[in-house]
């Protein structure tokens, strides 16, 4: 299914949400709302002279079924507002980006270079996509990990107009200021949701995350993907170029590591004898969550989980614990659709990613 919205009020949006940036020093104040959803608007307002306005053309996703969100006092929302969102980012000043000045320059290994404007941008086929990511500096149990509904266009069928040449295994993409992501190639191109993103959670896209366009790749931590304020990509190789993190001791490739995070109860708090829900989320991008089990005091339970929404996605869970009086210790670990568990050793970020199980200690009165 696809639906249509008014390519020059989005534009216009564009640079209303550009002009608001540049005054209030962030971005993303002009709502889309249903219209970017998938709902088209009720008519669409002719060019001067008679002309039909251009439509830009949505693939929407279905809003989520029933019980597929968790309404639990201290979880994790399934989508995580805007204005929370992590943010990971190099600059001491948000960049400024017009949306009519914007271009995409693809070069490098590649048997037709090409520059891509914003214009160009959203006469593509247009889609939303649900996806979570995840920073790699995310400590077990942190807060470095978001998810959102994000709207714009594929990549890999812009990039293989370009003409990919044998042996090019790494995309270096650079932002406006000319912070540059390594990305391995493979990924982007092996069927997976890589976008081009212009939206998110049914906003222009914010600037303090990327606006006017950002780079979105499922199951990749966001140092080697999830380029912002992106304008250039040279297709070279991982032994040429070592990008920006790369050259700080990180690695060059970094698919994320499976993880399950406790939000409720809180670390440390007290709660009431008796049913006690125990809360949180868990995520394997692109590969998917199958199981999440607790633990108490060392005994391990199988919690609960609503539908999958994608594999790309987080996925949240409870489990209902009869407390006792005391003091208690709660773990978790989660395991994905391949079968892996996530492991109990415990290490830190460095270099592509800390491992061990969320592990937390509550009273019980």
């Amino acid at each position: 299914m696809t639906t249509s919205v008014d390519r020059r009020k989005f534009l216009t949006a564009a640079g209303v949400t550009a002009a608001t940036a540049a005054a209030a020093g962030v971005g993303g104040e002009l709502l889309l709302g249903k219209r970017f959803r998938g709902n088209a608007p009720a008519a669409n307002a002719p060019e001067p002279g008679g002309s039909q306005a251009p439509q830009l053309q949505i693939d929407p996703m279905q809003p989520l079924p029933p019980g597929e969100e968790l309404n639990i006092a201290g979880l994790s929302p399934f989508f995580t507002p805007n204005a929370e969102f992590y943010r990971v980012d190099t600059s001491l000043m948000l960049p400024k980006v017009p949306a009519s000045s914007w271009q995409l320059r693809i070069h490098g290994m590649v048997d037709k270079p090409m520059i891509l404007s914003y214009h160009d941008l959203i006469q593509l086929p247009m889609i939303e996509r649900d996806v979570t990511l995840t920073c790699v500096s995310e400590a077990v149990g942190g807060n470095y990990v978001g998810n959102a509904r994000w709207q714009g266009t594929l990549l890999a069928p812009i990039l293989r107009q370009a003409g990919i040449q044998s042996g090019a295994d790494q995309i270096v993409m650079r932002d406006v200021n000319g912070m540059t992501i390594g990305v391995a190639t493979d990924p982007v191109m092996d069927g997976r949701d890589s976008m081009l993103a212009v939206g998110m959670n049914g906003q222009v896209l914010p600037q303090p995350h990327g606006y006017p366009v950002r780079v979105v790749v499922p199951g990749l931590y966001g140092y080697v993907s999830a380029t912002k304020w992106v304008v250039d990509m040279e297709f070279t190789t991982f032994g040429a170029f070592n990008a920006y993190w790369v050259k700080h001791g990180w690695s060059q490739q970094a698919p994320i590591k499976t993880e399950s995070r406790i939000d409720v109860p809180k670390r440390g708090s007290t709660v009431n004898t008796g049913r006690v829900t125990i809360a949180g989320v868990a995520w394997a991008q692109h590969t998917g969550i199958e199981a999440v089990e607790v633990s108490v005091d060392g005994v391990w339970y199988e919690a609960k989980l609503p539908a999958q929404d994608t594999i790309d996605t987080w996925r949240q869970w409870y489990y209902v614990w009869d407390a006792t009086p005391g003091q208690h210790l709660l773990q978790v670990r989660a395991t994905d659709k391949t079968g892996y568990t996530q492991t109990a050793v415990k290490h830190k970020t460095e270099p592509n990613g800390a491992t061990g199980y969320h592990t937390i200690r509550v009273a019980v009165a």
